[in-house]
């Protein structure tokens, strides 16, 4: 059977109450329950909810702001729409001041009562469905900074929830953007490790030099610029764990020494002489193939197999896309609570067009879209129309117009796209793989939309 939503009709006037029964009805969309006044009403919302309740303003006994009220009281997601033949600006503030959704004047217009319920039902399924997603969420204990109820992701959970309570190192393997490090925070929640620190790093990022300085310290004097001696970051994670992002970017002589860190539990600081003991458990991190690697000589098989203990891979969104409502509720969240912005939702229309998107940024991607559109926005609730022009014109949209092929602006869009991700956001790289310069790559970027 569809669903119906239940609306209430509360109208102590037989004529009108049955008259505004059959508008309602006529399309067979809605469960219409009646009601003949005030007191009627709050004997029914005593019992059950509804999706929203229309009420007359003016009746005996128990007027429609008493309804209100209990409605608010009783069963606050519940939307109201006021009715009255006594319009008038006092009234429809006080109703709005109280909760109300919106205000209509008899007589009614058939395509106003009923446009109006559309969109108070609306607002209704978003809060029906955050309620649901924030659930969700919160069932999740100290794995709750993974988000999604994909098989896939519920399956590498439930591996997390295995591994957590142990001591093993953990590889996590997956595309730039699918969110490894969130994967690794959560290994560290869970774990008994949690009252310890979680540092994160990222291998590619720094020289060989700076890289032993920064993961193992350096004494005082080491080198030019070392004027104190300084803590590395496997003794700052002392007791906790460290995140070692890029893992397959690093040198072959940090290799080594990462090797002996594992196996003998001591660093040794540039420029030391004195081991430095060291509890930490490490997580690493990698959207190359490790085992490749190691075939083509360029990474050890013995730092491998100590890093690789438990693997996990993380997949890209496109082969997860039934978490796109969830992930973008929770970006919206997010980013509206540190913009200050008071939007309560994503329209259906706009969630269809992400969920038909391949985002080859992954997650990130998704969150930067869901960043940018709250902070356009000018509505309470996030539409189509917020979205970046290239995407809910060509890819959001089915490909391209009226869901035909993607324009050529499109596939070049999603390729540069693509290579930002392969050379992990390093535009040099990417502009020498694009065959431009720097400034065409730019100019690029701005004219998608793409530069923030």
């Amino acid at each position: 059977m569809p669903f119906k939503p239940r609306i209430l009709i509360v109208e102590d006037d037989a004529v009108a109450r049955r008259n505004l029964q059959h508008i309602l009805e006529k399309g067979g969309e809605y469960q219409i329950e009646p009601a003949g006044g005030g007191a009627e009403a709050l004997q029914k919302l005593a019992r059950g909810s509804y999706h929203l309740v229309m009420t007359d303003l003016r009746m005996e006994k128990v007027d429609g702001m008493a309804v209100l009220a209990e409605v608010r009281s009783r069963h606050p997601d519940t939307e109201v729409i006021m009715l009255t033949a006594y319009a008038s600006v006092d009234s429809a503030i006080e109703a709005m001041k109280l909760g109300a959704f919106h205000y209509i004047a008899k007589p009614y217009k058939i395509d106003e009562v009923r446009a109006q319920v559309a969109h108070a039902l609306e607002k209704s399924r978003l809060k029906e469905e955050l309620h649901q997603l924030r659930s969700e969420l919160k069932a999740r204990d100290g794995l709750g900074l993974v988000l999604g109820k994909n098989a896939n992701i519920l399956k590498l959970v439930r591996t997390l929830g295995q591994i957590a309570p142990t001591d093993c190192n953990v590889l996590i393997s997956g595309e730039t953007g699918t969110g490894k490090e969130v994967f690794a925070r959560a290994v560290h929640y869970a774990s008994p490790r949690a009252g310890g620190r979680f540092m994160a790093f990222n291998c590619g990022a720094f020289t060989e030099e700076l890289l032993a300085s920064e993961l193992f310290g350096h004494e005082r004097g080491a080198f030019t610029g070392a004027v104190a001696t300084k803590r590395g970051l496997f003794e700052a994670a002392d007791g906790g764990t460290i995140f070692l992002d890029e893992i397959g970017d690093m040198p072959t002589p940090m290799q080594v020494k990462l090797l002996r860190v594992i196996q003998e539990k001591v660093v040794l600081r540039v420029g030391g002489t004195e081991p430095v003991n060291v509890d930490v458990r490490i997580v690493a991190a990698t959207h190359q193939d490790l085992k490749k690697l190691v075939e083509q000589g360029r990474f050890r098989s013995d730092l491998f197999y100590r890093l690789n203990v438990v693997s996990l891979n993380v997949p890209p969104l496109r082969e997860r896309k039934d978490d796109i409502p969830l992930l973008a509720t929770h970006f919206l969240q997010k980013y509206a609570a540190q913009q200050n912005r008071n939007i309560r939702g994503i329209s259906q229309e706009m969630m269809r067009a992400l969920s038909g998107y391949h985002f080859p940024g992954n997650v990130r991607e998704l969150e930067n879209i869901i960043e940018r559109a709250v902070a356009l926005s000018t509505g309470e609730v996030l539409e189509v129309k917020d979205l970046p022009d290239d995407l809910k014109e060509t890819s959001l949209a089915g490909g391209g117009p009226e869901g035909g092929l993607p324009s050529l602006e499109e596939k070049e869009r999603q390729y540069i796209l693509w290579v930002l991700a392969q050379t992990r956001g390093n535009r040099t790289k990417a502009a020498e793989i694009l065959g431009v310069d720097r400034v065409s790559l730019w100019r690029k970027l701005k004219r998608y939309g793409m530069e923030q």
